[in-house]
């Protein structure tokens, strides 16, 4: 009978909370322009096509390794070789992979300067020319 209640007091004091905590008014952390469909797909795949890239490069490092410690055994030279050379093609399909995704996006009018994270320089951005706020003397 006491769990009953305890569960039934955790309940309702969930609930109270809760309420009070959607009262709260969060602020657009993307800015005041949310980006569109197109956008959010260009930066999904940009970064997709990253990550297998370091994967593969990581594949390489891999293969490498195992090929200088295979200590002279053929076996783990041929899998040494073999691990490089799958991580070869598969970086010629990921390269091949985004050159023909930026040929159809090009095609379709979708660029990568379509991206939010692509928003234009302002005049408040760093700069680092120290001359850039100075103002000329005449």
């Amino acid at each position: 009978m006491k769990k009953i209640a305890i569960i039934i007091s955790v309940i309702i004091t969930t609930a109270l909370l809760a309420s009070t905590v959607l009262a709260v008014q969060l602020d657009n952390p993307l800015g005041s322009q949310t980006p569109d469909l197109n956008s959010i797909a260009v930066a999904l795949i940009s970064t997709l096509l990253g990550l297998v890239g370091v994967l593969a490069l990581l594949a390489f490092i891999y293969g490498g390794f195992l090929w200088l410690t295979s200590l002279g055994s053929p076996q783990k030279i041929q899998k040494g070789k073999e691990v490089m050379i799958w991580a070869v093609l598969g970086l010629a399909i990921i390269f091949s992979s985004y050159a023909v995704i930026t040929l159809v996006l090009n095609a379709l009018g979708v660029s990568k300067t379509d991206s939010a994270s692509t928003a234009p320089r302002t005049n408040t951005d760093f700069n680092p020319d120290p001359y850039y706020w100075t103002e000329t003397i005449e």
